[in-house]
Parts: C-alpha cells; structure tokens; sequence
C-alpha cells in the first residue's frame, strides 16, 4: 500500500464538461503521467517531464492503457446487493418482492458488514472508486457501510433510509425516530475522513407528510448534506403518488412542499417529468441522477438525457444496485447510449465517460475534487485496458483514435477491462 506513485500510460483530461460543451471538452494524452502524494495528484503531464520532476515516485507503467478518473455512482442501494438480477418485477413488486424481505436482514450488524464489504470490493473491481448509497432503515446498516469506507480510505456519501408507511412493520421507523436516528448519524459520520451524510427519505410512497416534514427540516438545519430520494422512476409509481397525497401539483410538489427541494437534493430516475418539475429542478439546481441499467431492466421507461441537458440540470450516471443489473459503470454507459440512441440522441464516449466520472462529482458537489485528473484532486484513478479481451482487442485495432477504443471497452467491456484501481492514492 502507498499514496505516493508515478503513473505513465494514455491519460484522459477534461478541459471542461463534453456533455454541455461537446466531445471536444475533453483530450486523451499519448506517453503522458500522473504524480501522486499524500493521497492527491500532485502534477500531471508528458510522461518524461514527469520522470524528471519526480525522481522520488516509484513508477506504475501503463503502456496503452487508459489512465482516468475513477468512477463515481451517484446512486445505489448497497444493501441489494446480493439480490441483483432478480427476476420479473417492475418497481412495486419488485420493492416488495425481493428488496423489503432482504432489507430486514441488516438489523444483524454482521450481516450488514458483510454485505458492505463483499459490494465495496466488487465494485472497486469495477473502477468505482466513490458511490452515493442508500441504506436501509436500521442505523447499524450505516455504521457498517461507513465502516467498510473508512477502512478502504474510500470517499463514500450515504444515509438511513427513512420510511413509516407502506413497507413491512420490521422496516418502519416513525417521523420522529427518522429524525432521530439520522441525526445521530449525521452528527457521527458528516465530515469524518472521506465520508458525508446523506438525508434519505426513500421515496414519498414509503414516508407520511409528517416523516418528510420532519426531514425537510433536518435538511434546512445542515445545508451542507445532500438529499437523496426517488423520482418518477415508473408512471403506476406516479399514480400511486397522486393518490396518497391528491393536493399536490405533481411528484416533485411532495417534496417541495415539505422543504425537500433544493439544490443539495439528488433525485433518482427523474424519467416521466412534468414541464412544471423539470423547470422546478432547473430552477433551484438541483441535479437528476440517470439509471439507465435499472430503468430497462425494471421496465421504466427512457430517460430524456438531451431535453434535460438542454434545461441546464446536473446530472449524474449511476448502476442503482440491484434494481440496477450490473456493478460496472461501463455496462451503464453503455446501456446510457442505447437509451440516448433510442431517444434519437447518440452520446459520444467523452460525454458517457464524463458522465461516469466528472459529471457524478458533480451533482455530488465534489467537482474538482474527485472524477478528474487534476492538481489537487483526490488520488481516485481508474486504469482501462483498452483491449482487455479478444471481441474488444480485434475492434480496437480498427479504431482510427483513441476515442473509438475506448467507445468499443464502454460498449462491450466489464470488469476485466479494469487494469487497476487506486483509491486515495493507493492501488487496490
């Protein structure tokens, strides 16, 4: 283990956001190298400038691979993970057919550090290097989570996931006991090492006015913690909302009416949005986290990546674990393509990349502090072997640049693709 190294090989640089302002925003470096210490990126460069500089460092050397920020999944449920790929069920049904009976496993602190520790391993496997997750309602599935983290060096945000209605009476907490337990855990885990607190009502479905009331006010007393919820993921989800709470506007109008709306809040799925709650979430910045694995596999329906964009949201990438059908931010990549594509919107691989890494930092409010390559930012790397199997070393040799090499390890690459991950400056 060290937090000190010289990394050579191709390295990817943003220049500015490609999803705003096009592929060019970004640039791929031949025989270029970064210098690591105490766990940040001290400087980055040609290669032999780097050597020079940077007698000290001992050196990692990469060839042709593609050194690149490590990924950031800006939304998950750790707790799903030993549940990923269950069969036939869309939200609902899925909710309580698989996630609710599993949930109910992590009042055992054991079970919940286990489950922590086997989701944190593969998906450093995967090049993740930070996710923003969800717990479940028993505060120990936080500490554990937190604690898996911590011991890793590993920047993680993450909440209790509040819920007093609508779910199993062994998952529920009330409005009081959510505002209490999250407090605590705020109180304990907000700022300590990589880690930040996160305030989580699961969805309004599963919270009463008086629940979200209470965490809206929670949110207002720190400021400084992000929000994370679900929206508009499926439109029986919708339905059901309009019914449980019939004097609100629309979906986001149950939130917003209980201090929930702001721009710390991240909002899941977002893919069946009113006029008026795209201008509400344009207004206040608010940032609408994309999953795509999730909203094919749960039959969701087709995120409108161009028309938000076009609005000015923040938006972030994410697997969703286990509504999500894979770990690997390439697989959601790729699966963000053939969504943009079936909405007539072809992504380019610096905008999916970007979205994968610098774009998630972003809503997370770490840009440029991790999903970039930059002086001062945090030492999360991922390292991409651009020909990592047969299938994808016979297209890559075609490639006319490096951009359709690495568009063919988005499209058809997985975790073997992934040469190595470093975390705060240590290779894991």
């Amino acid at each position: 283990m060290q937090d000190a190294a010289l990394l050579s090989g191709r390295v990817l640089i943003w220049d500015g956001a490609p999803l705003r302002e096009g592929p060019g925003a970004a640039r791929i470096e031949d025989d270029w190298a970064v210098a690591i210490r105490d766990g940040r990126i001290a400087a980055l460069g040609p290669a032999g400038e780097l050597r020079r500089a940077h007698p000290d460092l001992p050196e990692t050397r990469y060839g042709r691979d593609l050194i690149c920020p490590g990924f950031v999944d800006a939304h998950v449920h750790y707790p799903q993970t030993r549940i990923i790929a269950s069969w036939g069920k869309r939200l609902i049904d899925w909710l309580e057919t698989y996630t609710f009976p599993e949930e109910m496993r992590f009042d055992d602190p054991a079970y919940a550090r286990a489950v922590a520790d086997s989701y944190l391993d593969l998906t450093r496997a995967a090049g993740t290097t930070c996710v923003a997750s969800y717990c479940t309602s028993h505060p120990a599935s936080v500490d554990a989570f937190f604690e898996a983290a911590e011991a890793r060096g590993q920047r993680v945000f993450a909440g209790k996931t509040c819920m007093d209605r609508n779910a199993p009476e062994a998952l529920c907490d009330t409005a009081q006991s959510a505002l209490d337990d999250s407090a605590a855990l705020l109180a304990r885990w907000h700022g300590r090492g990589r880690a930040s607190y996160v305030i989580t009502p699961r969805f309004s479905p599963t919270s009463s006015p008086e629940q979200l009331e209470a965490l809206g006010a929670l949110w207002a007393q720190h400021p400084d913690c992000l929000m994370q919820t679900h929206l508009s993921e499926q439109t029986d989800e919708i339905a059901w909302v309009a019914q449980l709470f019939p004097e609100a506007r629309d979906y986001l109008d149950t939130y917003e009416r209980f201090g929930l709306l702001g721009a710390g809040g991240l909002y899941g799925h977002a893919i069946h949005l009113t006029p008026r709650e795209v201008d509400r979430l344009a207004e206040v910045g608010a940032a609408v986290i994309h999953c795509p694995t999730s909203n094919t596999f749960i039959g969701s329906g087709l995120f409108d990546m161009a028309g938000l964009v076009a609005r000015g949201l923040r938006l972030g990438l994410a697997t969703d674990t286990g509504g999500g059908s894979s770990f690997s931010m390439l697989r959601t990549m790729a699966a963000a393509y053939e969504i943009g594509q079936l909405r007539g919107h072809a992504l380019h691989a610096a905008e999916l990349m970007w979205l994968a890494t610098a774009g998630s930092a972003e809503t997370l409010g770490m840009a440029g502090k991790i999903g970039t390559l930059a002086p001062g930012a945090e030492a999360d790397l991922c390292v991409l072997d651009l020909a990592s199997t047969p299938a994808i070393a016979q297209r890559a040799a075609r490639a006319e640049d490096a951009w359709e090499e690495v568009f063919a390890t988005i499209m058809l690459g997985d975790d073997r693709a992934v040469r190595d991950t470093w975390i705060g400056g240590r290779r894991g």
